[in-house]
Parts: C-alpha cells; structure tokens; sequence
C-alpha cells in the first residue's frame, strides 16, 4: 500500500467518509429519513440520515477497494470520483427543491466536487506504472 497512491488514498477517504457518516447520526436524530432538511454536522455540511448512510457505503467500497489491490482502488477511486461529481453540479441544482432527499448545501457541494476532483486525479492519473507492468506479464 505504501507505493500505491491510488490504495492510499482509497484508505483515508474510506475511514474518513465512514466516521463522517457514523458522527452525522449523532446530529440527525429526529430528522427524517429523507428530509431535504437535516442537522448541521461540524457546524456546515448538512446531512439526514440517508445521506449519513451513503457516506457509510461509500466509505466502505473505498476502503475496502483500497485494502485489496491497486487495480480495485484505481476503479473505485474513479467510480466515486465520478459520481460525486454529478452529484456535486447536480446538488446545486436540488437545494430547496423536493428532490433534495440528502439534505445538500453549498458546503456540500464544494466537499464533494473537490472529492471527486481528487478522486478521479488519482484514479485516472496515478500507479499507472503498476497497471503497465502487468499488462506486459
């Protein structure tokens, strides 16, 4: 894991993005499921506990995706790269509509480009020699 940006990066935004969906809880009791509305957590990301569960689920693909292989890292790494970024443009769409149904804010947003931004760099752009090496064999 140590030569592989891709499975590094994979770790700490899988534990990070787990604890972060296990502490939104903490803030969103008595916030429903779904509500476009939720608790503040750290005082600026709003979430519910949809979007706490997804943070859960998330978290977890790149952790775990992480812990198995650079080629795993490197493909979860861009799928949620990718996704974040629709959801990051499309989220500023959403707020204060009831299609909100994680709750997003503008903080969202900005965390969730700039997750992507990193998280597509390093899936499309690092441990490539790895990648060639083993087509080669």
């Amino acid at each position: 894991m140590r030569t592989s940006v891709n499975r590094l990066i994979g770790v700490i935004f899988g534990a990070v993005y787990v604890v972060v969906g296990l502490l939104g809880f903490i803030v969103t009791s008595g916030v429903g499921f779904i509500a476009t509305s939720g608790g503040m957590l750290l005082g600026i990301f709003e979430v519910n506990p949809l979007h706490n569960v997804a943070h859960i689920l998330i978290g977890g693909a790149l952790l775990v995706a992480g812990l198995a292989g650079v080629r795993p890292a490197k493909a979860v790494n861009t799928t949620v790269g990718a996704a974040y970024l629709l959801l990051g443009i499309a989220g500023f769409f959403l707020v204060g509509t009831a299609a909100n149904v994680l709750a997003l804010n503008s903080a969202d947003h900005i965390l969730h480009l700039a997750s992507a931004l990193l998280l597509i760099g390093v899936g499309v752009g690092a441990d490539r020699t790895a990648d060639s090496r083993r087509a080669l064999a």
